[in-house]
């Protein structure tokens, strides 16, 4: 398990969704859904699993989440987002599978029926439904309460249905269209949340038998009332219009806004876009230009509606995007609306979270290094590194950390200037004189703590220029790196000693990090000096002739010894004034 995910475990909500389990490269190889994401998440990394499971963990190297408004959303989404990743662990998940919907059909006879397949028929559609058997046993009800026919064709002759009470018989008898409609509303009022007075008609009935101690019937009025409770739990991630459409919602805290994008194509939410940055403007300000900035240069595809909360301006935002835009006062789609916004409040707290974390590491480390110093809080720390190869452009480098952050604009580069040959100690020594000579002399900040990566003999070379030079008296510490080239040791005090810090402890990380920046920021000047030096010419030692001048010549002739065939005017022609020209002219015959 690495870093990013420990840090990203403690940060799981206690909420119902789906996870996404990505490998290396970023391929989304598992999905999976849960009742309560923190449990199950880190179920993935806390003890023992069978073969297969052990496979999958090995290969995670990270994971996203979305949260759900209840479980069987989560089912929803799950199936979803396998369909439109296809993760090569989700074997079991890889069928066709589709929930079933309930549906009441526009026929002249209506019929209720259950099916997995929704058609631009005029027909009602109501669900999907995960628990297929909560929505037969729904259907069964209704069809005892609503004598709807049963039949595909209508036959000659009244069937069973009718001589239980379930069908109207229309294939002998006359049913006027207000009765059907009658029913039809009220089934539709049914699923579409009024049957709770059905649920209340039932749970009397089920008292009923209980007193009279039939316990089999009342069994059945119980699970009727399960099943109806299951069924009608709604849910906000299946729409059933076919409609393309994007959802947007936004949170803001702390001057950062946080945008989600529900991405619906085909009626289903299929993926979703997360967008973090501060912001220096009102809220609904920024929201319209990140939605013009969202299809413009992300490239997206600009779907039939576009739902954004109430607080954006409708007006610009149609104008802008050239797209309908609906704001949903209530239903699914407000439902829909609330759920990005939630997801994107959940986003903000995580990275605030991340935020209180990197303060751990980062100030909090600061302050324990003090303790393990007896110093104040270095809030200020410099580190100095050379670097050179047998003596030849030998360079030094100085970073600095501000509260246990790098402040790179605060780095500085310095070339030796007096040493002659690898000498470590005197360049050291040259480059501590250079730069507090010039601190005492500006007024710039002093560092409360000087970190040398070196051993014993930089760190006194050091401690001679501040105190017996400058007159100064900083806090100095040394850093010993091991035969694999890792912070090893800290040293400090007067005479220097080891200081014990725990190789897990925050204050040793940070020293790891200002070690491997000075080492890395050395390195790179030393390599542009070289590469500098390896690029010299004799045109470098003619006066009137630059960079700009420089390039230009061997644009124009490829090489200083095509040059040397030219004439005076030749190289006038390249851009030379007449003076420059015949001294390189000169110097090229030379």
């Amino acid at each position: 398990m690495n870093d990013n995910i420990k840090n990203k475990l403690p940060l799981l909500p206690a909420q119902p969704g789906c996870y996404l389990m990505k490998d290396r490269q970023g391929t989304i190889i598992y999905v999976g859904k849960a009742k309560v994401l923190r449990n199950r998440v880190k179920s993935y990394f806390t003890g023992s699993h069978d073969g297969k499971t052990l496979r999958l963990v090995n290969e995670i190297d990270d994971f996203e989440y979305i949260v759900t408004s209840s479980d069987m959303e989560a089912l929803l989404l799950e199936l979803n987002l396998i369909k439109k990743h296809d993760p090569k662990y989700n074997v079991m998940l890889k069928d066709d599978k589709s929930y079933p919907f309930i549906k009441l059909t526009n026929e002249r006879h209506p019929r209720l029926i259950t099916t997995r397949k929704v058609k631009k028929d005029k027909g009602k559609y109501f669900g999907p439904y995960p628990n297929v058997q909560a929505a037969n046993e729904t259907k069964r009800l209704l069809d005892r309460l609503y004598p709807l026919r049963k039949c595909n064709t209508l036959p000659d002759r009244v069937c069973l249905y009718y001589h239980i009470g379930q069908c109207l018989a229309p294939c002998v008898n006359e049913v006027k269209s207000d009765t059907y409609k009658q029913m039809t509303d009220e089934i539709t009022r049914f699923l579409n949340g009024g049957y709770k007075e059905i649920k209340k008609e039932l749970s009397t009935k089920m008292e009923e038998a209980s007193a009279a101690l039939e316990f089999e019937k009342a069994k059945d009025f119980r699970d009727k009332i399960i099943h109806i409770e299951t069924t009608m739990e709604k849910q906000k991630i299946t729409m059933t219009d076919f409609t393309d459409r994007d959802v947007f919602a936004y949170a803001v805290d702390k001057g950062w806004m946080c945008v989600q994008v529900f991405f619906i194509r085909q009626g289903k939410l299929i993926e979703r876009d997360v967008s973090m940055f501060p912001i220096y403007n009102e809220p609904e300000e920024e929201m319209l230009t990140y939605l013009g900035r969202f299809y413009e240069q992300a490239n997206h595809f600009k779907p039939k509606e576009i739902y954004l909360p109430d607080s954006v301006d409708v007006t610009m935002a149609e104008q802008l995007l050239d797209v309908k835009i609906f704001i949903p006062q209530r239903g699914r789609k407000k439902e829909l609306v609330k759920l990005a916004y939630k997801n994107a409040k959940i986003a903000l707290k995580e990275k605030f979270s991340l935020i209180e974390r990197d303060e751990k590491r980062t100030v909090n480390a600061i302050e324990s290094l003090g303790e393990e110093l007896g110093i104040y809080t270095p809030y200020r720390i410099e580190a100095f590194d050379n670097s050179n190869i047998q003596g030849t452009d030998a360079v030094s480098a100085m970073i600095v950390f501000i509260d246990g952050k790098p402040a790179k604009r605060e780095y500085r580069k310095y070339k030796i200037k007096s040493v002659k040959g690898p000498d470590d100690y005197e360049s050291m020594r040259e480059v501590t004189r250079r730069r507090y000579s010039r601190v005492l002399k500006e007024g710039l900040p002093l560092p409360d703590l000087i970190i040398i990566d070196g051993g014993k003999g930089h760190v006194e070379v050091v401690r001679d220029v501040l105190e017996n030079e400058l007159g100064l008296d900083i806090p100095l510490a040394g850093l010993v790196k091991d035969d694999k080239h890792k912070t090893s040791q800290l040293l400090y005090g007067n005479p220097l000693m080891i200081i014990p810090l725990a190789r897990n402890s925050q204050e040793f990380y940070l020293l790891q990090r200002i070690q491997d920046e000075v080492h890395r920021f050395a390195i790179t000047f030393h390599r542009q000096v070289r590469g500098k030096s390896a690029f010299q010419s004799l045109l470098d030692e003619i006066d009137g002739i630059g960079e700009k001048r420089k390039k230009q010549l061997l644009k124009d002739f490829g090489s200083v010894k095509k040059m040397k065939s030219a004439s005076v005017e030749d190289l006038r022609e390249s851009g030379l004034p007449l003076k420059v020209a015949q001294e390189l002219y000169e110097k090229l015959h030379e």
